[in-house]
């Protein structure tokens, strides 16, 4: 009998660091603080940490699965390389001219977020190739040899490369990359080809300079993690975890690091996915709230939403157009600056305000006690009672009450004339309802309702808050899943090795060639598959292949799943029926006689992996006497009341909990308002029910 695997997921969030280790089917996990300016310092110190937990030597590691915000974060806070774009001649602008709009029309203050590359470093190469890409210019070798001198005189340290129709054609792009790799390391050159090989020159070239302005911070935090892990003992595989979220190995990561920019969300809804499946949830919004941001996202029929479309950064809250346009694969989700460390405050209208900005993990929220001044989430949920300061992030945080309490009087409750009670359960309001404001307006987006939908909540922060939330949103039940405070680092224990590839190629209907485009998903098929490969050699794949189509004349696409028919002799009529099925589940309607064409190409290369089976209905039963009895803030009553506290460990399945009440575990808690009851099904998880009035 061989010996348990023993794997472990690392998610670096922008307050705590999540560490999950798999030894054989037995979890154990741990939160320890981000370590903002040596994040790698945070991921080792809790792999120590959490491997002395389990008595397990690093020796017998056999894979680490690893989910970072440092793309992210090096994107929003502009802490990026000195990044250099190379465009065809006369394209040098269009970092700034975008969408040729204003996101805000009637805001005569509106700031557009700053390129990333500014106009001194953007240079123009003579060179064009040609829609169908041919060659109109050839490439002057000559001019790029001499902006290659030009780069190492502006102390360039990345390069992004994007020419009119690379996406065609990658002849030039490449050239212009092996010129410049005589002078800069080819490791932080990007070319839109690789980057970004499909059409619409403005987010292409965006999705380029961002890879690379990302490119040397990502390869030096993964070399120093790499390097500490094996310092460590650690001798298998790490990988990384994408933001559509399959996994990829660390070579496809330095070369892609964009890819990465929500990978820790990505995780949290493969977790919610498997919560859907084990409760038969064909409907479900999976919820997750750490100590930075929240992340909302839609799940129906045992699928999440899926983009190719992503803005980082957003000038305005909520509002599209407003941020750094990427175009990757991506779990479709709304991110909120709504979490445990976002700050409190009031403006001078008297009114609260909570977020976006976050006090991270130092100084962290005032009742932390390392110099934080400022009121957060995290301190009024301590103050209405509903954190145990002496139990908080596994007990490896002791809370101050007395300095969140001085925080909450002197930011809020004493500008505007409240109590203290009445200023924590302000805040906690606020964040409740920015969260379902966001939440709504995602729905509404996407073409979806609230209705009928199960809430899973996870992360550290999101057990507290998750029947509020669902009492706005008209949400009847609650699932908090097993290990919800560090749910996203389960979610990548169950990620499979995935990788997705995308062509260009503008296909009308009526002249369409089902050899054509089989050989086209042949080669896209080839290309990813060399990739998942080198983490999952002998395992079935699973392809998924999407055609982005439309009306002629139509300026967006819609994602259409391409059948099998469709690539065999008359498939133009299977391709055509799944259109208009998506066209009409989109619109509510069809426009006859006009034609249609696709113009991308996607497909997605995964490992086989199996969701979890139905777990059968238990039978309810008393919960145990409660460990513990708290004075805590009630929202459902509106008043402070004397509850129970439960340990999650103590409750046997079945048990019922009736609010208000408080759960406890190592890495969260739940709050169960009056007017809930919560019940510990078959699988561990609390299911929280509204009770009809």
């Amino acid at each position: 009998m061989g010996k348990a695997a023993v794997r472990l997921a690392v998610d670096i969030g922008g307050t705590f660091t999540d560490l999950v280790l798999d030894v054989g089917g037995r979890f154990i996990s741990t939160k320890v603080l981000t370590t903002q300016e040596a994040p790698e310092r945070g991921v080792l110190d809790g792999t120590r940490r959490i491997l002395a937990q389990a008595g397990v030597a690093a020796s017998d590691l056999d894979l680490v699965i690893h989910g970072t915000t440092l793309a992210t974060n090096a994107l929003i806070e502009r802490k990026g390389a000195r990044t250099a774009l190379l465009t065809t001649a006369g394209f040098r602008d269009s970092l700034e001219i975008a969408y040729e709009h204003r996101f805000e029309q009637y805001d005569i203050y509106m700031e557009r977020p700053e390129p990333l590359v500014p106009r001194p470093l953007r240079y123009e190469v003579p060179e064009r190739i040609a829609a169908d890409g041919d060659v109109m210019l050839p490439l002057d070798e000559r001019a790029v040899e001499r902006l290659a001198e030009r780069l190492m005189a502006d102390g360039v340290e990345a390069v992004a490369i994007c020419f009119l129709h690379a996406y065609r054609n990658a002849a030039h792009e490449e050239r212009a990359s092996a010129i410049i790799a005589r002078r800069i390391p080819a490791r932080v050159i990007a070319i839109s080809s690789e980057v970004c090989p499909e059409i619409r020159e403005y987010e292409r070239a965006s999705t380029t300079a961002a890879n690379a302005y990302v490119l040397p911070v990502m390869e030096g935090y993964l070399e120093r993690l790499d390097h500490g892990l094996k310092a460590l003992g650690c001798s298998g595989p790490l990988l990384l975890i994408m933001s559509s979220g399959g996994i990829t190995t660390v070579d496809t990561a330095r070369r892609f690091p964009i890819r990465l920019v929500e990978s820790g969300p990505a995780g949290g809804a493969i977790m919610a996915l498997a919560v859907a499946a084990q409760n038969g949830i064909d409907k479900a919004l999976a919820f997750d709230m750490g100590g930075t941001t929240a992340k909302i996202t839609l799940i129906d029929g045992l699928r999440p939403q899926q983009s190719r479309h992503f803005e980082i950064g957003r000038a305005a809250r909520f509002v599209k157009g407003s941020g750094i346009p990427v175009r990757i694969p991506v779990i479709d989700m709304v991110e909120i600056g709504a979490g445990g460390g976002s700050i409190a405050r009031t403006d001078p209208l008297g009114r609260i305000t909570v977020g976006p900005d976050s006090a991270g993990a130092m100084p962290g929220p005032a009742s932390y006690g390392r110099g934080g001044t400022m009121p957060t989430v995290t301190d009024a949920n301590l103050l209405l009672g509903w954190l145990d300061p002496a139990n908080f992030a596994g007990g490896h945080i002791d809370l101050a009450p007395a300095v969140a309490a001085a925080a909450v009087d002197a930011v809020v409750g004493s500008r505007i004339g409240l109590d203290r009670t009445q200023a924590a359960h302000g805040i906690t309001e606020l964040v409740t309802e920015t969260m379902a404001s966001a939440a709504r307006v995602h729905a509404v987006e996407n073409g979806k309702d609230m209705a009928e939908r199960t809430m899973i909540a996870f992360g550290g922060a999101a057990p507290l808050h998750a029947a509020r939330l669902a009492q706005k949103l008209g949400i009847a039940r609650v699932i908090i899943p097993v290990g919800a405070g560090v749910g996203s680092a389960y979610g990548f224990l169950r990620a499979p090795m995935a990788y997705e590839v995308v062509r260009t190629r503008l296909v009308p209907l009526k002249a369409y060639d089902p050899e054509y485009v089989a050989s086209l998903f042949a080669a896209m098929r080839a290309e990813a598959e060399a990739v998942v490969r080198l983490g999952a050699a002998d395992t079935a794949l699973e392809e998924t292949r999407t055609a982005y189509m439309r009306y002629r004349g139509q300026g967006h696409e819609v994602a259409v799943p391409v059948p099998d028919a469709a690539l065999r002799p008359g498939g133009v009529d299977h391709l055509h029926h799944a259109f208009e099925q998506v066209y009409h589940a989109l619109y509510g309607r069809t426009i006859p006689l006009l034609d249609v064409e696709a113009l991308t190409w996607t497909l997605s290369l995964a490992e086989s992996r199996e969701l979890p089976a139905r777990e059968p209905p238990v039978a309810a039963r008393s919960a145990p006497e409660p460990v513990a009895r708290r004075a805590l803030f009630d929202p459902g009553r509106g008043a402070t009341v004397e509850a129970g506290v439960y340990g999650r460990d103590s409750l046997p399945p079945g048990a019922v909990v009736e609010g208000p009440a408080i759960i406890i575990e190592a890495e969260t808690s739940t709050l169960i308002p009056g007017g809930f009851v919560a019940t510990l099904n078959g699988a561990g998880q609390i299911v929280i029910d509204r009770r009809p009035r």
